[in-house]
């Protein structure tokens, strides 16, 4: 007999979503406070004291920052259980190629398919340079690609060649030279041939065996042998910008690196909001609820008004939990981190949404497009029965990095347009200076700055 799923309903025409929806992003906010029994085992193991994952970021990071490439290989050891020497910290080119060889051409296949499809619509929403003619002069704005850019590959329950394809080709499209790619030493990380092949395909050859608070700390101050001696040698060189997602770890690592290098976002656990009506396919449903759930943590919503196709949903969802290979953990997820939120109609549905401002935004109802309009906060949008949240995950174009927890009413996903760095360009002649010189006196004199005020005045004097 099926055991009952135990998902938390919420009446929204009775009760407070906004506390109910706050309560459960408590437990799934990137804060770096909240500990689990087994993981102050392991911190108390690897530290020996109970530290906080913010704690134990900050400590790591200064280390690295401090004491470099003995730090990060400590970390290695004691965190991954890795021995890494300095040797081996970096992915050698014949094991890249190698995986590259050995790989199934139908996943190479795969991989250009994609990479066309990204590349298509990045390239169809890239900055352009922009310039305006003024009288005596011109304004301008271009954009310019940044240097470098590290990405992070997580490497714990599973291999991710679709987070390469997802931040590496909208850099590239960006203009971006240099990709350095970090992921753990496991079996599912930098040791993994299908993340590997899914490198070289793109054409990246620089690979870390390297992943958590000490891959990014390394990346965002670089690692240097023999640091200050007359044979100092470069063996990281620092990034510009960190992307890609990671457990806590890796974001309070990001949070905590910002400002001496750029970052994507500070990611919280995966999350989806699905509004369905009487027309939804209640198996569909199902099996986007699990798809979510099964990242363990990951948060589901499913927000309707007709109660009879709610309970539809979350009776097919009980059905499928026994046939999908990560049943026990999605069971979890669904009861810990899950809700069915009753409303009273599609306009409260639309309201309610764009206060949770979800990471993905599923609206799987007859008028799809018609609610989409009416909602503003979501990171990515899916409409109609047939655009499952897998299709942007793997396939379409948009990255599938996106703002978590909330982020989503002031944050975007991550694109091409994330790579660049932008600068304005002014030239004017001495007639487009005078155009301008009253209102330029004006204010300089209101705030005090006389000199600001004299630096135009020089320029328009009558020479004598």
């Amino acid at each position: 007999m099926t055991q009952a799923l135990a998902i938390q309903w919420i009446d929204g025409r009775e009760e407070n979503v906004d506390r109910k929806m706050s309560e459960l992003r408590q437990k799934l906010s990137p804060r770096g406070d909240i500990v689990s029994t087994a993981g102050r085992r392991r911190t108390i193991e690897i530290f020996g004291k109970p530290l906080t994952p913010q704690q134990i970021v900050e400590m790591i990071c200064r280390d690295i920052d401090k004491h470099g490439l003995s730090a990060l290989l400590d970390y290695n050891k004691r965190i991954d259980r890795a021995e890494i020497t300095p040797e081996m910290l970096r992915v050698s080119e014949a094991e890249i190629v190698a995986a590259h060889q050995q790989a199934d051409p139908a996943f190479l296949q795969t991989l250009c398919n994609i990479r066309e499809n990204i590349w298509t619509f990045q390239s169809a929403i890239l900055h352009k340079d922009v310039r305006i003619e003024c009288r005596g002069g011109y304004i301008a704005e271009r954009y310019r690609p940044m240097r470098r850019v590290g990405i992070c590959v997580p490497g714990g329950m599973a291999a991710y060649p679709s987070t390469v394809l997802m931040t590496a080709v909208p850099a590239q499209v960006a203009g971006v030279k240099e990709l350095a790619v970090i992921a753990p030493p496991t079996k599912f990380g930098s040791n993994n041939p299908d993340l590997l092949a899914t490198c070289w395909e793109l054409g990246i050859k620089e690979i870390y065996r390297m992943g958590g608070a000490q891959g990014v700390a390394a990346l965002a101050y670089g690692i240097t042998i023999n640091k200050g001696e007359p044979n100092e040698q470069t063996l990281i060189p620092k990034v510009d910008k960190i992307v890609g997602p990671g457990n806590l770890f890796v974001a309070l690592a990001k949070k905590f690196v910002f400002g001496e290098v750029d970052i994507d976002s500070i990611a919280g656990p995966s999350e989806v909001v699905i509004i369905v009506d009487s027309t939804t396919e209640p198996e569909y449903t199902a099996f986007d609820m699990l798809a979510q759930a099964e990242h363990a943590p990951g948060a589901s919503i499913l927000i309707g008004w007709d109660k009879k196709s709610l309970e539809k949903t979350v009776g097919a969802i009980e059905k499928q939990l026994a046939h999908v290979e990560r049943g026990e953990l999605a069971r979890q997820s669904l009861e810990d981190f899950g809700a069915v939120i009753v409303v009273r109609d599609a306009e409260e549905a639309c309201v309610v949404t764009d206060a949770i401002a979800p990471e993905h935004l599923h609206i799987a109802t007859q008028n799809a497009e018609e609610l989409a309009d009416r909602i503003s906060c979501a990171g990515a949008m899916f409409l109609g029965n047939y655009t499952p949240v897998a299709v942007g995950d793997y396939a379409a174009g948009p990255s599938h990095v996106l703002p978590t927890s909330g982020t989503a009413r002031f944050a975007s996903g991550l694109t091409c347009n994330d790579f660049l760095r932008a600068n304005s360009l002014l030239h004017f002649e001495r007639s487009g200076l005078a155009v301008m010189a009253d209102d330029i006196q004006r204010l300089a004199t209101k705030e005090g700055l006389t000199a600001h005020r004299a630096s135009v005045e020089v320029r328009l004097k009558e020479k004598t």
